[in-house]
């Protein structure tokens, strides 16, 4: 069904579900999330709907009553026993809602469903625990679940797919997926039909980066794509190398994609190659890191691709998302990607094949290259014969030399952060930092290279941030694919947005949960949780009223050690769930 209809299914949805209320949570079928915008009050995949949107039709909170935004109530959702204190990881998850049944997750994957029907309370109904071993990654980190017929699933840091019965809790299959040396699992899964599609998240450790899809019924697998093509493979010509560097290629997923229904595709961003700051060792255009891709939801196959920064050496991988929908440019009705690249620009690709459409800068400094090929989008400087780029004379880094200062920030941008788009406005959202880096290539990295093995971290240099780090706002106008607004902060964003009719509501890192005017980005509420926060916001209804969810606790406290954000010092982890409402 396409995104126009869905759209007009969910103002008829408001309409109805404003006499009906809530009623007994149903089953979260197939046809129910290939229809989720026509569930305003409810939020029941990641992004909320399959095109990643993030947009929420209901209304009751809106500019004009926002500031009278409250807590309603917190649950505590654990996770500081694993390794002490700072073994808390990071919440990056966002927390779903099925008819007022809400399911939260910690950042050791444990997974809580809650009864949110009272509006000023939560009762836990159940608690499952997949017992992640706490020697699993230095920083645990998990970005949610997903809802199936009868079906919780989760994906866990040791690489298991697990199902749970959604009335019990209780374990009804596993499976072990990431099983491969140095691989894990972080993103939320996401269910499409009979499709279970996980990804292997752990491309820095050395790893060839995939996706899989598995059967909802009992997790065998339906196909396995790799992003990293062996010799022979299509792309495999981009990799020029003389020592199998795509065996520890990266190209990993770490959040969830979309999903276009109407072409049967699943469309996703990919992980920068390995190592990330010594081109020198894999060199060539590295496909198909630093790319977006849409595979066949049947059979994996791939359909059509974009790089958008080939040979990136920058860390400006593109595993972000990638919003979906319909708009008209230029006089003409375009279904398109929209996608916030780490790397600062602001790019539209025609949905139907990859094709460039529209590509702006949206961070303030961008001095990597000149700009973008009004025809290919490809980097101006790209060099198609060139075993290394170098995409402004002195910029990218080499061995043996010295630093080189790197716009935007390595972590962009909008790095994985989720982003957000308003049919309505046509406006599409990305919050994120805006800062530079100095990036140097290691002095062993030759050495590196030459030992490099699947499961040990492999980076090939290092970086240093030498000023704030502060952080940003912008609005899209997607007719055009400028830049309409900005909300500058002076702090950093590491959690992302989403949106309503007209509210664009974030996290800041420091523990304020903002909402802004959806047009010109002033902010009109917030309140400080007294905890770092890397979720971003969603919303939900039960009866009639709405409310705003957010589960505080990030791993900012610790990954910002090196990028010199002083509001966070002092700051202590962690692990809670906060929902606000009008008083």
């Amino acid at each position: 069904m396409g995104y126009l209809k869905n759209f007009i299914l969910c103002l008829v949805a408001v309409f109805v579900f404003s006499i009906v209320g809530t009623a007994n949570a149903a089953p979260v079928t197939a046809e129910r999330l290939a229809n989720a915008p026509s569930e305003p009050h409810n939020w029941l995949t990641v992004h909320k709907d399959f095109g990643s949107t993030r947009f929420s039709n209901l209304g009751m909170i809106n500019r004009s009553n926002v500031h009278r935004l409250v807590p309603k109530f917190t649950v505590a959702t654990g996770g500081l026993d694993k390794k002490g204190l700072f073994g808390i990881g990071g919440n990056e998850g966002t927390p779903l809602v099925n008819d007022g049944m809400m399911y939260v997750q910690n950042a050791w994957n444990v997974v809580m469903k809650l009864d949110v029907t009272a509006g000023n309370k939560a009762k836990i109904l159940w608690v499952f625990d997949p017992e992640v071993p706490p020697e699993t990654g230095d920083l645990p980190v998990t970005r949610g679940v997903a809802l199936a017929p009868d079906l919780v699933i989760i994906n866990t840091l040791d690489g298991r797919v697990i199902a749970l019965d959604d009335e019990s809790g209780d374990e009804v299959w596993s499976r072990q997926v990431a099983d491969g040396e140095g691989e894990s699992m972080t993103m939320a899964p996401v269910v499409i039909g009979d499709n279970i599609i996980t990804a292997n998240s752990a491309g820095d450790w050395g790893t060839r980066g995939w996706i899989e899809s598995l059967k909802v019924s009992d997790g065998s697998k339906n196909w396995r794509m790799y992003t990293i093509p062996a010799p022979g493979e299509p792309g495999s010509e981009t990799w020029l190398d003389d020592h199998d560097a795509w065996k520890t290629g990266g190209g990993s997923k770490w959040v969830s994609g979309s999903a276009d229904l109407e072409q049967n595709v699943y469309i996703f961003g990919t992980g920068n190659p390995v190592p990330m700051y010594d081109p020198e060792a894999r060199p060539g255009d590295n496909l198909f890191t630093n790319s977006v891709i849409a595979a066949d939801l049947d059979t994996g196959e791939m359909k059509w691709y974009f790089q958008y920064t080939p040979g990136d050496y920058l860390d400006y991988d593109e595993t972000g998302i990638h919003l979906l929908y319909d708009t008209e440019i230029d006089g003409e009705m375009r279904k398109v990607v929209g996608h916030f690249g780490r790397n600062g620009f602001y790019y539209q690709l025609d949905r139907n094949n990859g094709s460039f459409i529209t590509g702006d800068q949206y961070v303030n400094e961008l001095n990597w290259t000149a700009g973008l090929d009004p025809k290919t989008g490809k980097p101006l400087g790209y060099d198609a014969s060139a075993p290394l780029q170098e995409y402004v004379a002195g910029g990218a880094p080499r061995r043996g030399k010295e630093g080189v200062l790197g716009c935007p920030h390595i972590q962009g941008g909008v790095n994985f952060f989720p982003t957000s788009y308003n049919p309505i406005l046509g406006l599409a959202y990305g919050a994120g930092m805006e800062a530079c880096t100095v990036v140097t290539t290691a002095e062993d990295a030759a050495e590196q290279a030459a030992n490099a093995k699947p499961g040990t971290v492999y980076i090939g240099g290092g970086t240093e941030t030498t000023d704030k780090v502060k952080g940003s706002l912008s609005a899209i106008d997607v007719k055009t694919g400028k830049m309409v607004a900005k909300y500058q902060n002076e702090v950093l964003n590491y959690a992302g947005v989403m949106s309503t009719p007209d509210l664009t509501c974030t996290s800041w890192a420091d523990g304020e949960v903002a909402c802004h005017d959806a047009k010109t980005l002033d902010k009109l509420w917030s309140f400080n949780i007294g905890m770092t926060l890397s979720s971003p916001p969603m919303t939900y209804a039960v009866d009639g009223k709405q409310y705003i969810a957010v589960q505080g606790g990030g791993s900012v406290i610790l990954s910002a050690s090196g990028m010199n954000v002083p509001e966070l010092e002092g700051m202590q982890p962690g692990s809670t769930l906060f929902v606000f409402g009008l008083n």
